[in-house]
């Protein structure tokens, strides 16, 4: 969760990104944007009997259009909201929140010479894969917003952007895990949801990240789309404030706080962290395995 609006971003998006510190999920505004996700070094053990870890390979170009809708058709994973399309886009001016229980603010940004480092055993692509996909088929509110959903091929773009799906990955900046979660931030969400998730258990860190993002779409929902709560591709125009989806994407890298206020209209800080996932959401080699 980008917890403090920086996190972990790895390996370079082909001819977008370049190895970079972190781009973490849940905080506030980042100085820079995140780059990819990083590579696996050949020489980070494993514990004795773990499977195999495969090197992801690098993501492909970024998508040129600022929140343009993907060329191809949505995943079939995603589901749709019943409710009617919107087609105004975002209020012009944000109404009051309806959550006062926030994400704590995010951490200074780390040193640009500072290298991630790794812990652990990291789990198989497989074991990512299905921990991905049990998160992302969760209701995480099930009584206060019941149809928010978040789409499968938003939830596996993510941590690929944030960590490569490396699951024993640390970030200069202090992000955690597959989905790059600040130790702040999975504190604030065990508190406020009443869980006990453990950042360094891969599909623990992987419910903190969708839970975070499921926490965003009900904040911004509610503040700027009038509890419409559809993550959809194809409600995006060319303009990057069009969307919920851009926006949660965004607030993911840069924290609520940056993109949603209070009487102010809706922003997108990070333009280049946008294009980033939405590319990955419909061009990831993950999107395969």
């Amino acid at each position: 969760m980008r917890r403090r609006t920086g996190r972990l971003c790895a390996a370079a998006l082909t001819g977008l990104l370049l190895l970079a510190g972190a781009g973490c999920a849940g905080q506030g505004a980042r100085p820079q944007e995140v780059a990819a996700p990083v590579a696996v070094p050949t020489d980070v053990p494993s514990e004795a009997g773990a499977e195999a870890v495969e090197e992801p390979s690098s993501p492909p170009a970024a998508e040129e259009g600022m929140g343009r809708a993907p060329s191809r058709s949505a995943s079939p994973s995603a589901r749709p909201s019943p409710k009617p399309s919107r087609t105004a886009g975002p209020r012009p001016v944000a109404k009051p929140p309806t959550e006062t229980k926030v994400p704590p603010p995010p951490p200074k940004p780390p040193a640009t010479d500072c290298k991630a480092t790794y812990r652990g055993t990291q789990a198989s692509r497989a074991q990512v894969k299905q921990a991905l996909a049990d998160a992302a088929a969760k209701t995480y509110w099930p009584t206060s917003a019941p149809d928010i959903r978040i789409p499968l091929n938003l939830v596996k773009a993510t941590a690929w952007q944030e960590s490569g799906w490396q699951s024993n990955i640390l970030a200069c900046d202090g992000g955690i895990g597959l989905m790059q979660v600040m130790p702040a931030t999975a504190t604030w969400m065990n508190q406020r949801f009443e869980q006990s998730y453990d950042l360094d258990d891969y599909r623990d860190n992987a419910y903190l990240g969708v839970n975070y993002l499921a926490w965003l779409t009900k904040y911004i929902g509610d503040m700027y789309f009038d509890a419409d709560y559809r993550l959809d591709a194809g409600l995006c125009t060319a303009e990057l404030d069009s969307c919920l989806l851009n926006a949660v994407i965004s607030a993911y890298n840069y924290g609520h706080a940056a993109v949603a206020r209070e009487g102010e209209p809706l922003a997108v800080p990070n333009p280049q962290y946008v294009r980033n996932v939405r590319a990955l959401m419909t061009e990831c080699v993950c999107l395969g395995y």
